[in-house]
Protein backbone atom coordinates (compact mmCIF):
# COMPACT_ATOMS: atom_id res chain seq x y z
CA UNK A 1 0.00 0.00 0.00
CA UNK A 2 1.19 3.40 -1.21
CA UNK A 3 -0.03 6.54 1.38
CA UNK A 4 -0.41 9.59 -0.62
CA UNK A 5 -0.25 12.94 1.54
CA UNK A 6 -0.62 16.35 0.24
CA UNK A 7 -2.12 19.87 1.72
CA UNK A 8 -4.77 22.42 0.74
CA UNK A 9 -2.97 24.07 -1.67
CA UNK A 10 -3.62 21.22 -3.97
CA UNK A 11 -7.00 22.58 -3.95
CA UNK A 12 -9.03 18.91 -3.66
CA UNK A 13 -12.19 18.62 -1.35
CA UNK A 14 -11.66 16.92 1.83
CA UNK A 15 -14.38 13.99 0.34
CA UNK A 16 -12.07 13.37 -2.78
CA UNK A 17 -9.49 13.07 -0.09
CA UNK A 18 -11.58 10.75 2.30
CA UNK A 19 -12.72 8.90 -0.89
CA UNK A 20 -8.76 8.26 -2.29
CA UNK A 21 -7.35 7.44 0.97
CA UNK A 22 -5.17 11.10 0.91
CA UNK A 23 -4.34 12.75 3.47
CA UNK A 24 -4.35 16.21 3.04
CA UNK A 25 -2.90 18.49 5.85
CA UNK A 26 -4.58 22.49 6.36
CA UNK A 27 -2.63 25.27 5.62
CA UNK A 28 -2.81 27.88 8.31
CA UNK A 29 -4.58 31.31 8.24
CA UNK A 30 -4.14 33.83 10.21
CA UNK A 31 -6.07 37.25 10.67
CA UNK A 32 -4.88 39.38 13.33
CA UNK A 33 -3.97 37.40 16.60
CA UNK A 34 -6.51 34.37 15.62
CA UNK A 35 -5.51 31.66 13.66
CA UNK A 36 -7.48 28.68 11.59
CA UNK A 37 -6.95 25.41 9.56
CA UNK A 38 -7.53 25.78 6.36
CA UNK A 39 -10.65 23.63 5.31
CA UNK A 40 -11.04 22.72 8.68
CA UNK A 41 -11.76 25.73 10.82
CA UNK A 42 -12.15 28.15 7.82
CA UNK A 43 -13.98 27.64 4.45
CA UNK A 44 -13.77 29.94 1.29
CA UNK A 45 -16.85 31.80 2.00
CA UNK A 46 -16.38 32.79 5.52
CA UNK A 47 -12.89 33.87 4.67
CA UNK A 48 -13.98 35.69 1.68
CA UNK A 49 -16.40 37.78 4.08
CA UNK A 50 -13.79 38.16 6.59
CA UNK A 51 -10.74 39.39 3.80
CA UNK A 52 -13.42 42.01 2.32
CA UNK A 53 -14.13 43.10 5.91
CA UNK A 54 -10.92 43.55 7.59
CA UNK A 55 -8.77 46.91 7.68
CA UNK A 56 -5.54 44.46 7.31
CA UNK A 57 -4.80 41.92 4.81
CA UNK A 58 -4.46 37.96 6.24
CA UNK A 59 -1.23 36.07 6.79
CA UNK A 60 -1.12 32.24 5.93
CA UNK A 61 2.14 29.83 7.64
CA UNK A 62 2.62 26.50 6.33
CA UNK A 63 1.69 23.76 8.40
CA UNK A 64 3.44 22.80 11.45
CA UNK A 65 5.57 19.51 11.60
CA UNK A 66 3.14 18.33 14.18
CA UNK A 67 0.34 18.22 10.95
CA UNK A 68 2.63 16.10 8.85
CA UNK A 69 3.52 14.28 11.90
CA UNK A 70 0.01 12.95 11.98
CA UNK A 71 -0.65 12.19 8.62
CA UNK A 72 2.87 9.85 8.35
CA UNK A 73 2.60 8.38 11.60
CA UNK A 74 0.09 5.22 10.48
CA UNK A 75 1.63 4.62 7.11
CA UNK A 76 5.01 5.02 8.19
CA UNK A 77 4.68 2.52 11.69
CA UNK A 78 3.75 -0.61 9.19
CA UNK A 79 6.56 0.48 6.42
CA UNK A 80 4.09 1.52 4.30
CA UNK A 81 5.90 3.99 1.00
CA UNK A 82 4.74 8.01 1.57
CA UNK A 83 4.47 10.07 -1.23
CA UNK A 84 3.99 13.83 -0.02
CA UNK A 85 3.15 15.71 -3.16
CA UNK A 86 3.30 20.06 -2.25
CA UNK A 87 3.85 23.25 -3.79
CA UNK A 88 7.09 25.06 -4.59
CA UNK A 89 9.46 25.95 -1.88
CA UNK A 90 9.57 29.71 -3.26
CA UNK A 91 5.89 30.05 -2.63
CA UNK A 92 5.37 28.01 0.76
CA UNK A 93 7.20 26.53 3.66
CA UNK A 94 5.51 23.21 3.25
CA UNK A 95 8.24 21.43 1.76
CA UNK A 96 10.61 22.13 4.45
CA UNK A 97 7.66 21.66 7.05
CA UNK A 98 7.01 17.99 5.67
CA UNK A 99 11.15 17.54 5.48
CA UNK A 100 10.92 18.70 9.54
CA UNK A 101 8.47 15.69 9.76
CA UNK A 102 9.90 13.48 7.60
CA UNK A 103 13.12 13.63 9.96
CA UNK A 104 11.27 11.83 12.69
CA UNK A 105 11.21 8.65 10.71
CA UNK A 106 14.61 7.92 9.49
CA UNK A 107 13.92 4.39 8.59
CA UNK A 108 10.39 5.21 7.00
CA UNK A 109 10.38 5.76 2.97
CA UNK A 110 8.62 8.97 2.94
CA UNK A 111 9.49 11.19 -0.22
CA UNK A 112 8.30 14.84 -0.32
CA UNK A 113 7.82 16.11 -3.60
CA UNK A 114 8.01 19.92 -4.83
CA UNK A 115 5.88 19.66 -7.61
CA UNK A 116 7.42 23.42 -8.28
CA UNK A 117 3.65 24.83 -8.60
CA UNK A 118 0.30 25.42 -6.83
CA UNK A 119 -3.14 24.61 -7.29
CA UNK A 120 -4.59 23.13 -10.52
CA UNK A 121 -1.42 21.47 -11.49
CA UNK A 122 -0.82 20.64 -8.13
CA UNK A 123 -4.42 18.75 -7.69
CA UNK A 124 -4.03 17.22 -10.86
CA UNK A 125 -0.62 15.39 -10.10
CA UNK A 126 -2.08 14.38 -6.95
CA UNK A 127 -4.76 13.01 -9.18
CA UNK A 128 -2.54 11.14 -11.37
CA UNK A 129 -0.49 9.95 -8.32
CA UNK A 130 -3.97 8.66 -7.07
CA UNK A 131 -4.57 6.81 -10.39
CA UNK A 132 -0.83 5.30 -11.30
CA UNK A 133 -0.97 3.69 -7.35
CA UNK A 134 -4.82 2.38 -7.99
CA UNK A 135 -3.12 1.01 -10.90
CA UNK A 136 -0.78 -0.62 -8.86
CA UNK A 137 2.49 0.80 -9.67
CA UNK A 138 5.27 0.95 -7.52
CA UNK A 139 6.30 4.08 -5.06
CA UNK A 140 9.44 4.60 -7.25
CA UNK A 141 7.82 4.56 -10.54
CA UNK A 142 5.38 7.00 -9.41
CA UNK A 143 7.51 9.45 -8.06
CA UNK A 144 9.47 9.08 -11.53
CA UNK A 145 6.36 9.98 -13.20
CA UNK A 146 5.65 12.75 -10.98
CA UNK A 147 9.23 14.36 -11.32
CA UNK A 148 8.70 14.60 -14.94
CA UNK A 149 5.58 16.44 -14.82
CA UNK A 150 7.64 19.32 -13.41
CA UNK A 151 8.78 20.92 -16.50
CA UNK A 152 5.95 20.16 -18.19
CA UNK A 153 3.66 22.04 -15.94
CA UNK A 154 2.16 25.62 -17.11
CA UNK A 155 0.47 27.96 -14.80
CA UNK A 156 -0.84 31.34 -16.47
CA UNK A 157 -3.00 33.59 -14.36
CA UNK A 158 -4.46 37.44 -13.80
CA UNK A 159 -4.98 38.85 -10.68
CA UNK A 160 -7.07 41.93 -9.93
CA UNK A 161 -4.24 43.90 -7.92
CA UNK A 162 -0.81 43.50 -7.46
CA UNK A 163 -1.37 44.41 -4.20
CA UNK A 164 -1.62 41.32 -2.31
CA UNK A 165 1.21 39.56 -4.21
CA UNK A 166 3.30 42.96 -3.15
CA UNK A 167 2.42 42.87 0.34
CA UNK A 168 2.73 39.40 0.87
CA UNK A 169 6.02 38.58 -0.42
CA UNK A 170 5.45 36.43 -3.04
CA UNK A 171 5.73 38.81 -6.65
CA UNK A 172 8.90 37.24 -7.33
CA UNK A 173 9.90 38.83 -11.17
CA UNK A 174 6.91 41.00 -11.24
CA UNK A 175 7.87 43.38 -8.84
CA UNK A 176 8.82 45.37 -11.78
CA UNK A 177 4.78 45.84 -13.00
CA UNK A 178 4.80 47.53 -9.30
CA UNK A 179 4.00 51.43 -10.55
CA UNK A 180 2.15 50.80 -13.74
CA UNK A 181 -0.15 48.19 -12.29
CA UNK A 182 -3.09 51.40 -13.05
CA UNK A 183 -2.07 51.72 -16.41
CA UNK A 184 -1.88 47.60 -17.60
CA UNK A 185 -3.60 44.13 -16.83
CA UNK A 186 -0.22 42.00 -16.21
CA UNK A 187 -0.50 37.97 -17.44
CA UNK A 188 1.32 36.25 -14.72
CA UNK A 189 2.98 32.86 -14.61
CA UNK A 190 4.91 30.46 -12.12
CA UNK A 191 7.94 30.02 -13.81
CA UNK A 192 10.32 27.17 -11.68
CA UNK A 193 8.28 27.81 -8.97
CA UNK A 194 8.11 31.58 -8.78
CA UNK A 195 5.48 34.44 -9.74
CA UNK A 196 6.96 36.42 -13.02
CA UNK A 197 5.41 38.59 -15.61
CA UNK A 198 4.91 37.49 -19.02
CA UNK A 199 2.92 39.62 -20.79
CA UNK A 200 1.09 43.12 -19.90
CA UNK A 201 -2.06 44.46 -22.26
CA UNK A 202 -4.32 47.19 -21.83
CA UNK A 203 -7.48 45.99 -20.52
CA UNK A 204 -9.02 43.08 -18.81
CA UNK A 205 -10.89 41.65 -22.31
CA UNK A 206 -7.06 41.56 -23.52
CA UNK A 207 -5.92 39.79 -20.74
CA UNK A 208 -8.41 37.10 -20.95
CA UNK A 209 -8.00 36.50 -24.76
CA UNK A 210 -4.11 36.53 -24.68
CA UNK A 211 -4.81 33.93 -21.71
CA UNK A 212 -6.95 31.94 -24.13
CA UNK A 213 -4.34 32.41 -26.80
CA UNK A 214 -1.38 31.22 -24.85
CA UNK A 215 -3.49 27.63 -24.01
CA UNK A 216 -4.40 27.39 -27.36
CA UNK A 217 -0.85 27.51 -28.76
CA UNK A 218 1.01 25.38 -25.97
CA UNK A 219 -1.66 22.70 -24.29
CA UNK A 220 -1.40 19.17 -25.56
CA UNK A 221 -5.59 18.65 -27.13
CA UNK A 222 -5.72 15.38 -24.93
CA UNK A 223 -7.20 14.75 -21.60
CA UNK A 224 -3.06 13.94 -20.54
CA UNK A 225 -2.64 17.80 -20.94
CA UNK A 226 -4.90 17.66 -17.69
CA UNK A 227 -6.17 21.12 -18.26
CA UNK A 228 -7.32 23.18 -15.13
CA UNK A 229 -9.16 26.44 -14.77
CA UNK A 230 -8.61 28.23 -11.42
CA UNK A 231 -10.72 31.56 -9.98
CA UNK A 232 -11.05 33.02 -6.49
CA UNK A 233 -14.10 34.76 -6.54
CA UNK A 234 -14.65 35.35 -10.16
CA UNK A 235 -16.52 32.00 -10.58
CA UNK A 236 -18.98 33.60 -13.87
CA UNK A 237 -15.42 34.46 -15.76
CA UNK A 238 -14.02 30.80 -14.69
CA UNK A 239 -17.09 28.81 -16.13
CA UNK A 240 -16.83 31.16 -19.35
CA UNK A 241 -13.27 30.85 -19.91
CA UNK A 242 -13.78 26.60 -19.10
CA UNK A 243 -16.42 26.69 -21.73
CA UNK A 244 -14.51 28.53 -24.20
CA UNK A 245 -11.56 26.64 -23.64
CA UNK A 246 -13.61 23.06 -24.54
CA UNK A 247 -15.07 24.71 -27.43
CA UNK A 248 -11.50 25.33 -29.25
CA UNK A 249 -9.63 22.31 -27.60
CA UNK A 250 -12.18 19.96 -27.96
CA UNK A 251 -11.15 18.79 -24.24
CA UNK A 252 -14.70 17.78 -22.30
CA UNK A 253 -13.14 17.06 -18.96
CA UNK A 254 -11.59 20.77 -17.91
CA UNK A 255 -11.66 20.53 -13.51
CA UNK A 256 -13.17 24.04 -11.90
CA UNK A 257 -10.79 24.76 -8.91
CA UNK A 258 -12.13 27.12 -6.32
CA UNK A 259 -8.99 28.44 -4.85
CA UNK A 260 -8.86 28.54 -1.35
CA UNK A 261 -8.10 30.83 1.19
CA UNK A 262 -4.20 30.30 1.13
CA UNK A 263 -3.57 31.27 -2.15
CA UNK A 264 -6.12 33.89 -2.25
CA UNK A 265 -4.36 35.55 0.50
CA UNK A 266 -1.42 35.89 -1.44
CA UNK A 267 -3.21 36.64 -4.96
CA UNK A 268 -6.29 38.18 -3.46
CA UNK A 269 -9.82 37.85 -4.88
CA UNK A 270 -10.34 37.84 -8.08
CA UNK A 271 -7.53 35.45 -9.46
CA UNK A 272 -8.31 33.94 -13.05
CA UNK A 273 -5.89 31.12 -14.25
CA UNK A 274 -5.21 28.03 -16.05
CA UNK A 275 -3.07 25.44 -15.71
CA UNK A 276 -2.37 22.24 -18.20
CA UNK A 277 0.76 20.35 -19.15
CA UNK A 278 2.64 20.87 -21.91
CA UNK A 279 3.69 18.05 -24.61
Amino acid sequence: MIKIVTDTTAELSRDYGRAHDIDVVPQIIRFGEETFLEGVEMDEPEFLRRLKASPTLPGTAAPAPGLFDAAYRHAAERGYPILSIHPSREVSGTVAAANVARSLYPHADIRVIDMRTVAGCLGEAVKLAVEWRDAGLPADEIETRLTALIPRSRTYFLVATLEYLQRNGRIGGASRLIGSVLQIKPILQLSDGRVEPLDKVRTYQKALDRLKELVVAECPRTPGARLSVMHSDVEADANKLRDELRAVLGIEEIPLYSIGPAITTHGGPGILAVGFFAA
